[in-house]
């Protein structure tokens, strides 16, 4: 038992020392030669040594080129990369507050604060006057937030019940604010009161000015890494809410009228980029000015990727994104990409038939084939069942390993080990990601893309925080991070963390 143990960590030790190499690549490479053959794709054994391929490659001169449209040679991109992490650095003293109004900060609150008073002025000259309503203040506004954001703390589904005397009750912090006064507030709360004169048709007008805001406060706080994942993150709820509930009980929740895709770094799992679309609706917005969802996807791929043209980052793509056109536009730019492919998800227009259906030949385990274009690379590699993968950002001679604890090692190209390792990093982030998944749920769509975007900056905070001199200073854990940001909102005077 114990010997068994050992060759499991031994084997967990190696796949993180390779996930580590992989972090920034080496085995980037650039333009292949011409491709003189009919077929636009050439294969290329997947099993030959990297080494020695390079070397025929670049030495056998012009009697010895190789066959038609075999690589010239290979190029790395960028063995240097801008440094990982935050670009300011935080006092040691920093709070979770601090943190967090990197993103979030006194002149976004105290915007809250007036167009929330200029929405209830507005509201009640229409409708007559409330009793009791006063204008909001920045501190009363702060708590407002706190209150919303202890649902992701607490994992309570209604944010009211904090003043109730069930389960989720908490005296705690309920005395800071009447139960009265936060509904009235969350009433009249609005990030942008009025539409304007100018983009009217646009559906997310009420939150646009604060989502970019807070895109601006992630480009300037944070450097990724080299590799970065383009995806939906987990919004809908928590995973063990959904592991639990009944068929019955979901399909009695509210669909999402949005979807929201971001691009967030391999290294850490912050979250650099965000993008959010409309699910109807006739504003420019929405998916109604679309065809099909490959058009939209490569549309918001597009978007997420537009601060990294020309330094050269690597891309994981999901099929939803994949696509040879899309890549091919991405190069040019010196974005280099990496994605799974899907015959039923993935806009498969310009890659060969016969990369794309099953042989009749039984495959063995580990076996791939490649076929290439240029640098892009198609490759096919069996592990109970076909995946498909195309890239341009690993060299499709090199070969990789994927090691699983129970079957061990299995052979593969290093683009499907790279692939493997970044996703299934992102996969397991997103459980960490949802300790910060506000549960409050709104009615209004802006307002719904308004507390999961606070969600995400929450996330965000609490990695700068680890990357930072606090962190050496007391060593929060997420939930006590989001603790601790919960009671400096509501300016409790202890604002230690509950253990």
């Amino acid at each position: 038992m114990a010997e068994c143990g050992r060759k499991a960590l031994s084997l967990l030790e190696a796949a993180r020392s390779r996930y580590e190499s992989l972090q920034i690549s080496d085995d980037v490479f650039g333009e292949s030669g011409d491709d003189s053959s009919d077929n636009p794709f050439y294969s290329t054994s997947g099993d030959s040594d990297s080494d020695n391929y390079i070397a025929e490659a670049a030495g056998g001169g012009s009697g010895g080129a190789g066959p038609p449209g075999s690589l010239s040679h290979f190029t790395n991109v960028s063995p240097s990369f801008p440094d990982l992490g935050p670009t300011q650095k935080m006092p040691e003293a920093a709070t979770a507050l601090d943190f967090f109004q990197l993103f979030v900060p006194d002149n976004c609150i105290q915007n809250m604060v007036s167009q929330t008073n200029m929405y209830a002025k507005k509201f009640q000259e229409r409708f007559g006057s409330e009793e009791g309503w006063c204008p909001v203040t920045a501190h009363e506004m702060k708590a407002f937030l706190g209150f919303v954001i202890s649902t992701s703390v607490h994992r309570c589904e209604s944010v009211l019940s904090i003043w109730s005397s069930g389960f989720f009750s908490n005296r705690s912090i309920a005395l800071k604010m009447s139960q009265s006064r936060f509904e009235k507030i969350l009433k009249y709360f609005h990030i942008v009161a009025f539409r304007p004169s100018q983009g009217s048709n646009q559906g997310l007008y009420k939150i646009q000015p604060f989502l970019d805001s807070l895109q601006q406060a992630f480009s300037c706080t944070f450097r990724p890494s080299q590799t970065q994942v383009l995806h939906e993150p987990l919004i809908d709820e928590d995973p063990v809410f959904i592991t639990t509930c009944t068929e019955r009980e979901l399909r009695k929740r509210k669909k999402r009228k949005f979807s929201l895709w971001v691009r967030q770094c391999t290294s850490t799992g912050f979250i650099c980029q965000i993008s959010v679309h409309l699910k109807d609706g006739q504003g420019t917005d929405g998916l109604a000015t679309l065809k099909n969802k490959p058009q939209l996807h490569s549309l918001v791929a597009k978007q997420l990727c537009q601060n990294i043209s020309g330094k050269n980052a690597i891309i994981f793509t999901g099929p939803s994104i994949t696509s040879l056109s899309l890549f091919s536009k991405f190069s040019k730019q010196d974005i280099y990409c990496c994605g799974l492919l899907s015959t039923r998800k993935s806009d498969c227009t310009g890659l060969p038939q016969s990369m794309l259906v099953c042989s009749s030949t039984p495959a063995q385990r580990g076996q791939s084939r490649v076929m290439m274009k240029g640098s892009m690379s198609l490759i096919s590699w069996y592990n109970k069942g076909h995946f498909r993968f195309l890239s341009n950002a690993y060299s499709p001679t090199k070969q990789g390993l994927i090691i699983k604890r129970k079957s061990g090692e299995i052979p593969c190209p290093l683009a499907v080990e790279a692939f493997a390792a970044h996703l299934s990093y992102i996969c397991k982030y997103d459980d960490k990601y949802s300790k910060y998944f506000i549960f409050h749920k709104p009615n209004k769509t802006w307002q719904q893309v308004f507390w999961l975007s606070i969600s995400i900056a929450i996330n965000n905070a609490y990695i700068l925080y680890k990357m930072s001199d606090a962190y050496t200073v007391k060593r929060y854990s997420r939930a006590q991070f989001g603790e601790r940001l919960v009671r400096e909102l509501l300016d409790l005077d202890d604002c230690s963390p509950t253990q």
